[in-house]
C-alpha cells in the first residue's frame, strides 16, 4: 500500500508542477497524529489531499478530473512567473540597485564603489542582494541583456553597471539620470 499512495502523491505533485501551481506539501508519514486526524477533520479517508486556501479540493481522482475539465488552473494559485517577478523587483523603488551585498555591506569591490557613488548623490535608492537569490541573479542577466553586476535601474529602466555610472558621474549627468530626467 505504501508504494500505491506514494505513487498517487507523485502523480499529484507532477500535475501541480505541470500547471505551474505554487504549493507546499506535508509528509503525513512524519506525523501519525496529523495523518489520522486529517482524515477525520476533512472526512476524506485517503491521501494525497489537496487544499486550496484552507478548503479541501480532494484527492488525485478529483484533481485529474479538474485538470481534464480545465478547472484546475482557475482553482489553484500560480507561482509568480520569473519575468513578472523581475519586473516587480526592478520597479520596487524609483531607483533600484542590484548588487552583491546590500547598502550596509557590499560583497564585492564593484558593488562597494557603486554604493559610494550612490551615497554621495543623496538620492534615495533600494538595493537587492543577488547573492541571496540565484533565480533573480541569473534571470536578470537575460532579462536586461546585461551580463554583470551591479546593475542600476531608474523607473524600471536599466541605466547600466559601474562603468556607466562612473561616466555619468564624471559628465555631471548622474543626478538627472537618477531623477529620471533624461
Amino acid at each position: 500500500p505504501l508504494s500505491a499512495s506514494a505513487g498517487f502523491s507523485r502523480q499529484m505533485v507532477e500535475i501541480l508542477n505541470n500547471h505551474g501551481v505554487s504549493f507546499s506539501s506535508f509528509d503525513i508519514f512524519s506525523d501519525e497524529e496529523v495523518r489520522q486526524g486529517l482524515k477525520t477533520y476533512s472526512n476524506w479517508p485517503t491521501y494525497p489531499q489537496l487544499y486550496v486556501a484552507g478548503e479541501l479540493i480532494g484527492g488525485l481522482d478529483i484533481i485529474k478530473e479538474l485538470e481534464a475539465s480545465g478547472e484546475l488552473d482557475t482553482i489553484c494559485p500560480k507561482a509568480q512567473k520569473l519575468e513578472d517577478r523581475l519586473k516587480s523587483l526592478i520597479n520596487k523603488a524609483p531607483v533600484m540597485l542590484f548588487m552583491k551585498g546590500n547598502k550596509q555591506m557590499a560583497k564585492c569591490g564593484f558593488s562597494k564603489q557603486i554604493l559610494e557613488i550612490m551615497n554621495n548623490t543623496g538620492v534615495e535608492y533600494e538595493t537587492f542582494d543577488i547573492l541571496e537569490d540565484e533565480e533573480v541573479r541569473q534571470g536578470l542577466k537575460t532579462f536586461s541583456n546585461w551580463p554583470t553586476y551591479p546593475q542600476l535601474y531608474v523607473k524600471g529602466e536599466l541605466v547600466g553597471g559601474l562603468d556607466i555610472v562612473k561616466e555619468l558621474k564624471e559628465s555631471g549627468e548622474l543626478l538627472p539620470a537618477l531623477k529620471g530626467e533624461n
